[in-house]
């Protein structure tokens, strides 16, 4: 399996592709391989710059894309189980992006964009003016997605390893530009926290031009990172999407 994956799965009938958030370390998905049971694989997708990769500098936005895109078509041609894609914030537009350059690969049937807004309203005023930030400011900013706890904030030694991680994603997200394009054929799911400050019904709303069949809506309760402590919500929908692809009806 190629370096930009991750994963602790085995022969379960199906896999998802997770990509992470600004900031985040992908390995955290592969957490929720034990709680997934025997229905899906976890794959963390790992982009240059996190995990064992961090010695690696971030590409352009549409560079990265196109070479997350081509890892898992090779990963699909080797192993076609049916396959989706989840991603959260950030990760929910790479996703996006990434679903759009594997039009046509039969194998990945669903798209789960998780606390994102719609692309076409991306990136947002909020992340362009943090993305200019610096330091405690940039730190301070980012206690309005619930990002850091407040014992994080105050610790130098912590932020300032954490810090550059973040900061090359929230540049890498400002350099995002939305091209139309014709809507996904492919299921396509958004759910976001209730109490999530920067992703609300307005936000949401324009999903429904990207995809061909309008996309499954979910609001679940909890902010921008509702699924800290308890992911199942977004878990049970994995569980069901893989269901979804690899049922076999017998009559």
């Amino acid at each position: 399996m190629p370096d930009c994956f991750l994963t602790r799965g085995g022969d379960r009938p199906a896999r998802v592709f997770c990509f992470p958030y600004a900031g985040g370390d992908p390995r955290v998905y592969l957490e929720w391989q034990e709680r997934l049971d025997d229905h899906v694989d976890v794959v963390a997708v790992c982009p240059p710059g996190k995990a064992h990769r961090a010695h690696e500098p971030l590409p352009v936005f549409d560079d990265l894309a196109d070479d997350l895109a081509a890892a898992i078509a090779d990963e699909v041609a080797a192993d076609p189980r049916p396959a989706q894609l989840f991603g959260h914030s950030f990760g929910g537009l790479l996703a996006f992006e990434v679903a759009r350059r594997l039009r046509g690969l039969p194998a990945v049937g669903h798209l789960t964009a998780s606390g994102v807004s719609a692309p076409s309203l991306l990136p947002s005023d909020r992340v362009r003016r943090i993305a200019d930030l610096d330091g405690a400011e940039f730190a301070d900013a980012l206690a309005y997605f619930g990002q850091f706890p407040p014992e994080v904030v105050a610790d130098k030694d912590v932020l300032n390893l954490l810090l550059p991680g973040l900061k090359a994603d929230f540049d890498l997200a400002v350099g995002y530009r939305y091209r139309p394009s014709p809507p996904l054929e492919i299921g396509v799911s958004v759910i976001v926290g209730t109490e999530d400050p920067h992703v609300g019904d307005v936000q949401v709303a324009p999903w429904a031009k990207e995809c061909v069949e309008p996309p499954e809506r979910f609001r679940v309760a909890g902010g921008h990172f509702y699924f800290d402590p308890d992911p199942e919500p977004v878990l049970s929908l994995l569980r069901a999407h893989a269901e979804a692809t690899t049922h076999v009806e017998v009559i």
